[in-house]
C-alpha cells in the first residue's frame, strides 16, 4: 500500500506540472506577444522534461513492482488508477528526456510558424519545421511500436485513445466512406427540393456575438468563476478543471459558426469540470481519451444544440441579440440553416453530414506520412486529390487545404480519428440519455440543459478513466461503439427516415 501511495504522490506532482503547462499553452495561443515564443518554448520544454524525469526516476520500477504485489489491498478505483499509471509510465520510459524536450520545442516552434503560414497560403515556409516534427513523430512511433509490439500508428493513437486500434478504425471509416457519398447526394437532392434557407443580414458585431455566446454557454452550465472565454486563431478548450479556458474566433458576417464553436468547446469544458473530484491529478480521474472527450463536445454542439427544440429557443435569443427582423430569424428557417448540407473546404465549419469525410481524409494521410509512404512535399497535392475524391471539391489554395488545422504542426499525430469516433459515441449517448430522461427535448426548448447535463455528469463525467471507452458505452448504452446508431441519427435528421 505504501508503494501505491508513493506512486499517487508522484503522479499528483507530475500532473500539477502538466496543468501549469496547459495554462502556459493557453497563454501562448491567445495573448502572448510573438516575441515571447522562444522563451515560452524553453519553458514548456523544461516542464515536459521535469514530468519525464518524475516518471522515469530509478525508483519507479520498484514502486510499481511493490504496488502490484500488494494490489489485493487496493480498492477498485485504486486498481484502475494503478493500471492507468502503468500505461502512462510505459509510454514515458520508451523515450529519453532530451527527446521529449526536443519534441516539445519542435512542435511549439512549428506552431508559431503555422500562425503566419496559414493566412499567407505559404506551405513552403513551414515545411522545414514540419519535417522536424514529423521526423521526431516517426521516431517515437517506431520506438513505441517495437516496445509495445503494435502498429506504428497504434503506438501514437494510444496517447489519444488508449487501447485504440487502427484496424478497427479502418473498418469503420471504410464503411462510412462507402455510405456517405450516396447518402450525401440524397440529402442534397432533398434539401434542393425544399424551401431554401434565408441567411440573416449582418454585420453581427463581435461584442453582440460574445454576449450571446456567454449567455448560451451559461445555459449549458459553464461557470465563469472557474473559466474564461477568449479569442484564438484555432478554437480550443484548455486550462484545468478548476480554471477552464475556452477560445473561439469571430466573423462579423456569420455569427452561427462562432456560436456553435463556443457550444462545442463548452461540451469539452463541462466534461473536464465534472470529472471525479476525489481523483484530481490522478490518471483515473482524467478524461477517458479523446473519443469520449469529442463525444462530450459533439453531444452539446451537434446533438442538443442543433435539435429542433433548442434551435427554437436560440433563434429568439439571436433575433434579440442582433436586433433581427423578418422571416430569416424564424425558428424553422434557422433550423434549415443549421441543418444545411454543403460540401466545403474547412473542417471546423463543416456540416454534420460531410464532416466525417474531412476526418477520414486526415486519418488516411497521417497514416501514410507516419509510415513514410508519402513525403511532406506531396501533402498539398494528396490533400486536394483526397478531398476531391471524398467530397467532389478541390481546395483552391493551401490555406483552405492542408494548412487549415493546427494538429500536425504542433505535434498531435494520431488525434484526428477521434473526432468522428466521438460523433458516433455522441449519437449513441444522446439516444440513451433521451430514453432514460424523456424530458430532455422539452427542457432544451426552454434553453435548459440541466436534465441532459445531469445525466452526463452521472453516467459519463463521474467515471473519469475508470472504464475503457467501450466499457463505458456498454455500461451506459448497452453496447460498445456502434456506427449504425450514428447512421440512424443522420437518416432521421436529414432524410426523415
Amino acid at each position: 500500500m505504501s508503494a501505491y501511495l508513493a506512486l499517487e504522490k508522484k503522479f499528483r506532482r507530475m500532473n500539477a506540472i502538466g496543468e501549469a503547462s496547459g495554462v502556459l499553452g493557453w497563454d501562448m495561443s491567445t495573448v502572448m506577444p510573438a516575441g515571447g515564443a522562444e522563451a515560452r518554448m524553453e519553458q514548456l520544454a523544461a516542464l515536459s522534461g521535469v514530468q519525464h524525469e518524475i516518471l522515469t526516476s530509478s525508483e519507479m520500477e520498484d514502486l510499481f513492482a511493490h504496488a502490484i504485489e500488494s494490489k489485493g489491498d487496493l480498492g477498485s478505483w485504486q486498481l484502475a488508477n494503478l493500471r492507468e499509471m502503468q500505461r502512462i509510465w510505459r509510454h514515458a520510459t520508451a523515450l529519453d528526456g532530451d527527446f521529449v524536450e526536443a519534441q516539445t520545442k519542435a512542435g511549439k516552434r512549428c506552431e508559431m510558424i503555422w500562425r503566419e503560414a496559414r493566412p499567407n497560403n505559404d506551405f513552403a515556409s513551414i515545411l522545414p519545421a514540419m519535417k522536424e516534427v514529423l521526423n521526431l513523430t516517426q521516431q517515437e512511433a517506431k520506438i513505441k511500436a517495437e516496445l509495445f509490439e503494435c502498429d506504428t500508428y497504434d503506438a501514437l493513437l494510444d496517447h489519444f485513445e488508449p487501447g485504440g486500434k487502427s484496424m478497427r478504425i479502418d473498418a469503420i471509416f471504410d464503411d462510412l466512406a462507402v455510405f456517405l457519398p450516396d447518402f450525401t447526394q440524397a440529402v442534397l437532392e432533398k434539401q434542393a427540393s425544399e424551401t431554401a434557407a434565408e441567411m440573416p443580414d449582418g454585420p453581427f458585431s463581435v461584442k453582440a456575438q460574445e454576449a450571446l455566446g456567454r449567455e448560451m454557454i451559461k445555459a449549458v452550465g459553464f461557470d465563469f468563476n472557474h473559466g474564461r472565454l477568449d479569442v484564438s486563431l484555432h478554437p480550443f478548450c484548455g486550462g484545468v478543471p478548476d480554471d477552464i479556458r475556452i477560445t473561439t474566433r469571430y466573423d462579423e458576417t456569420d455569427f452561427m459558426t462562432s456560436l456553435m464553436g463556443v457550444l462545442h468547446e463548452t461540451g469539452h469544458a463541462m466534461y473536464e469540470r465534472n470529472l471525479p473530484k476525489d481523483w484530481r491529478l490522478q490518471p483515473v480521474g482524467s478524461a477517458r481519451g479523446m473519443t469520449m472527450h469529442e463525444s462530450q463536445s459533439l453531444i452539446i454542439e451537434m446533438q442538443a444544440s442543433r435539435s429542433e427544440e433548442f434551435v427554437s429557443f436560440v433563434a429568439e435569443k439571436a433575433k434579440v441579440a442582433f436586433a433581427g427582423k423578418g422571416a430569416a430569424w424564424a425558428p424553422d428557417n434557422m433550423q434549415r440553416i443549421y441543418n444545411k448540407v454543403k460540401p466545403d473546404f474547412i473542417r471546423v465549419d463543416a456540416d454534420e453530414v460531410t464532416y466525417p469525410a474531412h476526418v477520414i481524409l486526415r486519418y488516411r494521410l497521417e497514416k501514410e506520412l507516419i509510415k513514410g509512404s508519402m513525403g511532406l512535399e506531396d501533402l498539398p497535392q494528396a490533400w486536394n486529390d483526397g478531398l476531391e475524391g471524398l467530397l467532389g471539391i478541390r481546395p483552391p489554395n493551401d490555406t483552405l487545404g492542408c494548412l487549415q488545422d493546427i494538429h500536425w504542426y504542433d505535434g498531435a499525430w494520431g488525434y484526428f480519428p477521434t473526432y468522428t469516433l466521438g460523433a458516433m459515441a455522441a449519437a449513441q449517448l444522446f439516444a440513451a440519455a433521451k430514453a432514460a430522461v424523456p424530458g430532455i427535448p422539452s427542457a432544451l426548448a426552454q434553453g435548459n440543459f440541466g436534465p441532459l447535463m445531469g445525466w452526463l455528469n452521472e453516467n459519463v463525467h463521474a467515471w473519469g478513466s475508470f472504464l475503457s471507452t467501450d466499457e463505458l458505452l456498454t455500461t451506459v448504452t448497452g453496447h460498445p461503439l456502434d456506427p449504425q446508431v450514428f447512421k440512424a441519427h443522420l437518416k432521421a435528421r436529414y432524410l426523415d427516415v
